[in-house]
């Protein structure tokens, strides 16, 4: 048994078995003994113990000694304590020679691996009581006190976000033996995303079985993911939906028209295409620019949302150029009648407020060419060009009106 002090970096005292472990006749050589040569690791290392016997009372982990420079792995037991009149903080060391790990290199390569990874090792009862944990899992769970756990936690539940999955998660484990999950985790430095590889072995010393946890830190690769995909939806609702109006945009028409297009044909219906362009838009955007031409095409996009039925279909296509696909048609004369309500929707002026808040009102109308499927063409692509060239008609004879195609693509 030695005291071992930390802020000094140097035995406190030792007694007559650990003058012996070391090969030392003294406890003033075992004080004065020279550890410059020691790693920061190896410092390190020492603190963690002390932290973890600290919070646990006493702490059971293995250890790689060297004395007279041979390397001996023991299972050690620590406890933390504060000494002399400054207080320092020290760790005192029993050593039972019986509970030897072995001096084989494989041993010392395994605990030499669990002591200074970085990943989260810890070993459970099936209780969920600690038993033993590196370095790493003693860091990022320093803040979990054993003793001052309330009747219904224990150590392993204690360290789910939402204990009640910790306890399932203990129950799976020793029901199934093995797994790997992923849970959200109360770490010291906050919530953390960590997957779980649970096993079941055995201690070395009792042969107790006992649950083995490791635990991989996934944090920024599920925030990566979650961008990832959060960008490809947004890329998507770009794609699919026109930013200033929200409505859907004519990509997202032309992926769904096939679909409405075989339909009609199956079942002999009509399919009606509106192509709608604003009369008088462009004055609006040169006179007040263009922020108030987005007030005035989203109010726009709400007046004809208004006026149409939920199974209609409206795009914006660019500019102040809209596309309406009306299916189910029983008579052309309810196009007609939807067209003329969409131009009379534009007779009330429309407001849009600028950045000091002053209001004011603009006028504008629609012309609108009109275009049926079958009779104008087989396909979404068709039927637009050819109500486009009859919007053109409308515009040529004074705007603010409707016209019917007379015509198709050759």
């Amino acid at each position: 048994m030695w005291i071992f002090d930390l802020d000094r970096h140097g035995w406190w005292w030792g007694n007559e078995a650990a003058l012996t472990f070391w090969g030392l006749n003294s406890v003033d050589e075992l004080v004065n003994k020279d550890l410059s040569g020691d790693t920061q690791g190896a410092r390190d290392r020492m603190l963690q113990t002390f932290e973890l016997a600290a919070k646990n009372g006493i702490s059971i982990d293995p250890w790689t000694t060297y004395p007279n420079g041979k390397a001996k792995t023991l299972y050690m037991l620590h406890k933390a304590v504060l000494i002399g009149p400054e207080r320092h903080r020290a760790i005192i060391a029993y050593v039972n020679e019986q509970v030897e790990l072995g001096e084989t290199p494989e041993n010392l390569l395994l605990v030499e691996a669990m002591r200074y990874t970085t990943v989260l090792v810890s070993t459970f009862t099936f209780s969920g009581e600690i038993v033993i944990e590196n370095p790493a899992a003693t860091e990022a769970y320093k803040h979990i006190i054993p003793q001052q756990l309330s009747d219904d936690k224990n150590a392993f539940t204690a360290r789910f976000e939402h204990p009640e999955e910790g306890i399932k998660r203990l129950k799976e484990a020793t029901e199934k033996r093995v797994g790997r999950w992923t849970h959200m985790m109360r770490t010291s430095a906050g919530l953390r995303q960590h997957t779980l590889d649970i096993r079941i072995t055995r201690h070395p010393l009792t042969a107790e079985f006992l649950i083995l946890v490791t635990e991989y830190d996934v944090s920024e690769l599920h925030q990566a993911l979650d961008a990832a995909n959060h960008a490809q939806i947004e890329l998507k609702k770009q794609a699919h939906f026109d930013a200033i109006t929200g409505l859907p945009s004519l990509h997202y028409l032309q992926q769904h028209a096939g679909d409405y297009l075989a339909k009609a044909k199956r079942q002999n219906q009509q399919i009606a295409i509106m192509f709608l362009d604003l009369d008088g838009f462009k004055s609006v955007n040169d006179s007040w620019g263009h922020d108030a031409g987005d007030q005035v095409l989203q109010q726009v996009a709400q007046r004809f949302t208004h006026i149409l039925r939920q199974s209609d279909q409206l795009a914006r296509i660019g500019g102040d150029e809209f596309v309406i696909m009306i299916d189910d048609l029983k008579d052309r004369a309810d196009v007609e009648t939807i067209a003329q309500k969409l131009i009379d929707e534009l007779k009330a002026p429309i407001d849009f407020t600028f950045s000091n808040n002053e209001t004011k009102q603009v006028k504008i109308g629609v012309s609108i060419g009109i275009s049926f499927f079958p009779d104008h063409g087989s396909t979404l692509d068709d039927l637009v060009k050819v109500a486009d060239r009859a919007m053109y008609d409308v515009k040529r004879q004074g705007k603010n009106n409707y016209s019917l195609a007379k015509f198709v693509l050759l």
